[in-house]
């Protein structure tokens, strides 16, 4: 992708702003037609990126003006590598802003270990692993006299990727004390004040998941677990299909029959998007999110003919910004703890 770019001439910055807001589009066009609703969520923004995340929100404050919700419904920022006083001041700084748009916040405080988005916390002190009680605190004594669209990714031995069971050490319970010492700190009666984010969801047990769930976690990244299903549907319809897919014409049927119907890229990327959609599925029913939305939640979704896109290349700084980092895969399903 970015190779192409460059050899075209294409400036790799307005690139990844353009592309994001160009899905953000797509999916606002087509979402009315599914009867549910759906959120557009940009994942891990590192410093580096900040130049990205601030085209994203120059799109939202246009559609903002002309529709009165932004275009889309959640950001990211994964400042984690950063200094604490750092990572929250930046927060602030964004949070800001996004919150006359009302746009919600995901911020990551602590490390999740493994690799993700070209950020390598493979050899990170195992130590980092697991954010304190005062860390979550602190990001909460910033962003909430702001607004209280916002989630906290704590990590509490979060990995991204899958490994072999027991090389992993999860604790959610840490998750619990989190919330405690929060409730604590307000003196309030809310045993989960705060919104918590799982990473690194995949390949964890279903006892980890219902924990950090029943401890205030309202969103979990399943990255590896959709790529893997995406591609198990296709390898298996490659397994199934093998005898028609060895040229474009002659199979098991005759030597003179076509086998277009299988080699059409329609039909085994279909193959491999229902393979991921039932993956999507299993996750749901993890994160008690199925049949949880109701009437409440049915919304028009605000019509927006073409010419009203916005000129981004007048309204937004480009900087430098690599190639478009939205987590397709990291669902965001949102599970409803108190039901639990």
């Amino acid at each position: 992708g970015g190779k192409v770019l460059d050899d075209l001439g294409v400036d790799k910055m307005a690139a990844s702003v353009a592309g994001s807001v160009a899905i953000a589009y797509h999916v606002r066009s087509v979402a009315k037609f599914y009867g549910i609703p759906v959120v557009v969520h940009s994942d891990h923004c590192a410093k580096k990126l900040l130049p990205w995340f601030d085209g994203m929100l120059a799109a939202n404050k246009d559609f903002f003006e002309k529709t009165g919700e932004p275009l889309f419904s959640s950001h990211m920022l994964d400042l984690s590598e950063e200094p604490d006083e750092e990572n929250i001041e930046l927060c602030v700084k964004y949070f800001k802003q996004m919150v006359p748009m009302k746009l919600f916040l995901e911020m990551e405080i602590g490390i999740t270990g493994g690799e993700e988005d070209g950020v390598n916390n493979e050899d990170v002190d195992p130590e980092k692993l697991y954010t304190t009680p005062e860390q979550v605190y602190a990001v909460y004594q910033a962003l909430a006299p702001i607004g209280e669209a916002f989630s906290i990714a704590a990590a509490f031995g979060n990995v991204h990727g899958v490994y072999k069971p027991g090389n992993v050490k999860l604790s959610p319970e840490k998750l619990g004390k989190h919330q405690a010492y929060t409730k604590a700190q307000l003196g309030c009666t809310t045993d989960k004040p705060i919104f918590l984010v799982m990473h690194g969801g995949s390949g964890s047990t279903d006892n980890e998941i219902q924990e950090a769930v029943s401890n205030g976690v309202v969103k979990m990244n399943i990255d590896t677990d959709t790529q893997w299903a995406y591609w198990d549907g296709l390898r298996a319809f490659e397994a199934k299909s093998r005898d028609y897919l060895q040229g474009q014409i002659g199979n098991p049927e005759g030597s003179d029959k076509p086998n277009k119907k299988y080699y059409d890229p329609r039909k085994w990327v279909r193959e491999a998007e229902k393979a991921m959609v039932k993956r999507v599925g299993v996750s749901l029913e993890k994160l008690n999110a199925v049949g949880k939305l109701g009437d409440a939640y049915k919304a028009p979704t605000p019509e927006i003919a073409s010419h009203q896109c916005a000129d981004f290349k007048k309204s937004s700084p480009m900087g430098d910004i690599n190639p478009i980092s939205i987590a397709i895969g990291a669902i965001i399903g949102f599970a409803l703890a108190k039901a639990m």
